[in-house]
């Protein structure tokens, strides 16, 4: 099967990482949570008198060395990328993008859409968020166990464990959307469809 060359990798890189950070934006905007390093980095943001980023990036520290050991340096460097690109741009969005309203049922459902299709690209430009990901992917790669349900079933229960730290409306919107997410991973990255992780 023909691999992507060097350009599509980089293109679909950013791309992917343009559409997780506008759906973590969105989460964000809302005080919606979301599973994996992402959902632990906007659930300490609340707490923590660091930037999204700035957190995320940290809590993914100790995964890049899973990732180095487990998947390879170029997958690892291509995530280190990722997730800097991502911890920016989650950063910075409000430079460019005001939101006066933002409902938070249309930001569960688009941003779960966008975070999901964003990682989906990144999976299969041999990438990823960093995390839980990392551990979904080594695990349909070591074990054939889908990444997706890995994904959803760590994910819930990431958000499910904020019962006692958010109200239950913004639990309840953050199960939403990361059930949105993981159904755009399930449906569409399977083991052997297509290259990369598989």
């Amino acid at each position: 099967m023909e691999k992507h060359n060097w350009l599509e990798d980089i293109l679909a890189l950013i791309i992917g990482s343009i559409m997780v950070s506008l759906g973590l934006f969105f989460f964000k905007e809302t005080q919606l949570l979301t599973g994996g390093t992402a959902g632990l980095a906007l659930l300490s943001n609340q707490f923590i008198a660091l930037s999204f980023g700035q957190i995320f990036l940290l809590i993914n520290l100790p995964f890049f060395i899973l990732g180095f050991a487990k998947m390879g340096a170029g997958f690892t460097l291509r995530t280190v990328a990722c997730v800097v690109l991502v911890s920016l741009m989650t950063d910075y969005l409000h430079l460019v993008i005001a939101l006066s309203e933002l409902n938070r049922a249309y930001a569960a459902l688009s941003g779960g859409f966008l975070i999901g299709t964003g990682m989906l690209i990144l999976i299969r430009h041999k990438g990823s968020l960093g995390g839980v990901n990392i551990l979904a992917l080594y695990l349909q790669q070591a074990f054939n166990i889908r990444a997706g349900h890995v994904q959803m079933a760590l994910d819930v229960s990431i958000v499910a464990t904020s019962y006692f730290l958010v109200p239950l409306s913004i639990l309840l919107w953050s199960i939403v959307g990361a059930i949105a997410l993981n159904i755009v991973i399930a449906l569409n990255h399977k083991s052997g469809r297509y290259q990369g992780l598989s």
